[in-house]
């Protein structure tokens, strides 16, 4: 058990508290039960930040509606690679969640997850070739092979009546549809898990800032904290961290001083949505509808309009409206930015930017959208749309990982990237979506990477946890319906 006082011990500190610290927390309480846990999150409740259902899309990313997962070549070609990797990870997620569920962790999967038709829908016969193109690349993969796809108005009216009321009809459209996609609230399903840590003897703090880590001189890592209510500082010591503190890992991950953090730059984006909660106008769409990325938008700008599930009533969410400011987080300070700018990752950054004029532009632009602005984009998937029936809403900051590139100097990564140190110790996550869809395969890479003498022990456990693991779905059909069939029985998404 920890010790009171101004040091505190433990066999693992887990740094924020959103659904990657939740995951690992999780994960290791059923490895070994025996470990002492730390969590430190520095607002004041669970899944806050990144993790709050209205900070994210909640698409539940499985890349089935999400075209940027899925390019097209110069020759027409789309190279599914990317779609066929995050769906694989998700479906590891669903499987440890239904897991969760069937031990007892997880109760009412409904708070956290409801099942919800995904879509593509494009306009314009560029777009709409690509789509029937990627669609019979996707369809003919046992992963997409419920796909359906349609070029018919009054089809796709029947899958999403507000794309279509009030559309020229004659213009070209066509839309792709999985019935089985999800809707998740990681909000919800973040304080779910932390609140179990917080009854299985984790030491669970809210109000509890980190400021630094450093090593001692027995390698054990030395946690500077806060609390932020009672105004006290202690430090907390661990054989292993993790850094899951979203925009805040970064600043975290630098001051551990490991060298697998030089290098490492981030970029911040902002980010709007339009919300309606009438629900009239949410009981008419029943998808998330996904379009394509504006010229010069980052992937994560890509417009959707989305039906979501917070709290047990329905609305509509579209966006997002991209923008910039130099915070990390939500919650974060404006020096966020040039306070993360180091001798080791200046060059990568300066020549991220010399690549990304264009970005920046862009989201600078954005900045300069009126309210009316922002609803005639929506009025691009909903031409009936009425100003008075939506709010604009801050969502979350997605700060984008800048590495350093042989080539090119240094890149912006649009994704997420787990930093481990060599020694096994520490880790930190980076970056942003696919991120929480994906929480539960990153923190079993993390298991792998940091606890090799381990790993093999808990084999078994994990194999438990996530029938598939180490298996590639896609290629194993019948594993596949295996494992459908029985995440959707136990999630209750049937």
């Amino acid at each position: 058990m920890p010790q009171t006082g101004s040091s505190r011990e433990y066999d693992v500190v887990l740094i924020g508290g959103g659904i990657m610290s939740a995951t690992l927390g999780t994960m290791l309480k059923e490895l070994e039960p025996d470990w002492s846990i730390a969590l430190y999150e520095s607002l004041h409740q669970a899944g806050q930040e990144s993790s709050d259902p209205w900070n994210n899309a909640g698409t539940g990313h499985a890349a089935l509606c999400e075209l940027n997962y899925s390019p097209a070549g110069p020759d027409g070609s789309v190279d599914i690679s990317k779609a066929i990797n995050i769906n694989e990870q998700f479906q590891v997620s669903l499987q440890y969640w239904s897991h969760l569920v069937k031990n007892g962790s997880l109760v009412d999967p409904s708070n956290f997850i409801n099942t919800i038709p995904h879509m593509s829908f494009v306009m314009g016969d560029e777009h709409a070739d690509y789509l029937r193109t990627r669609y019979e690349a996707m369809s003919a993969n046992p992963l997409f092979s419920n796909m359906k796809h349609s070029e018919s108005p009054d089809e796709i009216g029947q899958w999403a009546p507000l794309l279509i009321e009030g559309r020229d009809a004659n213009q070209r459209i066509a839309a792709s549809r999985v019935e089985t996609g999800t809707d998740v609230n990681f909000g919800a399903l973040s304080q779910q898990l932390i609140n179990n840590l917080a009854n299985d003897d984790v030491d669970v703090k809210y109000g509890h800032k980190v400021k630094g880590l450093s090593r001692d001189t027995d390698g054990r890592w030395e946690v500077a904290v806060k609390d932020t209510i009672g105004d006290e500082k202690f430090t907390a010591k661990a054989r292993f961290v993790f850094i899951g503190a979203g925009g805040g890992a970064l600043d975290l991950l630098q001051s551990s001083g490991i060298p697998e953090s030089k290098g490492y730059g981030g970029f911040p984006i902002s980010g709007q949505f339009l919300r309606s909660t009438n629900q009239d106008v949410a009981d008419e769409h029943n998808a998330k509808v996904y379009g394509q990325a504006a010229t010069g938008a980052p992937p994560m700008s890509v417009p959707h309009l989305d039906t979501r599930f917070v709290n047990g009533r329905r609305s509509l969410m579209f966006g997002p409206y991209a923008g910039f400011s130099t915070n990390f987080l939500k919650s974060g300070s404006y020096l966020d930015l040039p306070k993360s700018v180091r001798p080791h990752n200046i060059w990568p950054m300066l020549n991220v930017a010399k690549d990304n004029f264009d970005l920046v532009g862009y989201l600078l632009s954005e900045l300069t959208k009126t309210h009316g602005k922002k609803v005639d984009a929506l009025r691009d998937f909903y031409p009936n749309a009425e100003d008075d029936q939506w709010e604009l809403i801050t969502a979350g900051q997605r700060v984008q990982v800048m590495k350093k590139d042989k080539k090119k100097g240094g890149v912006l990564q649009f994704g997420t990237e787990l930093v481990s140190g060599a020694e096994g110790s520490i880790a930190a996550l980076l970056g942003a979506s696919p991120g929480a869809s994906t929480a539960a395969p990153i923190m079993v890479e993390l298991l792998r990477r940091s606890f090799p003498d381990r790993f093999k022990n808990w084999e078994a456990k994990l194999t438990d946890m996530i029938p598939s693991l180490g298996q590639r779905l896609n290629e194993n059909p019948q594993l596949l319906d295996q494992v459908k069939q029985e995440t959707r029985k136990t999630l209750q998404l049937d």
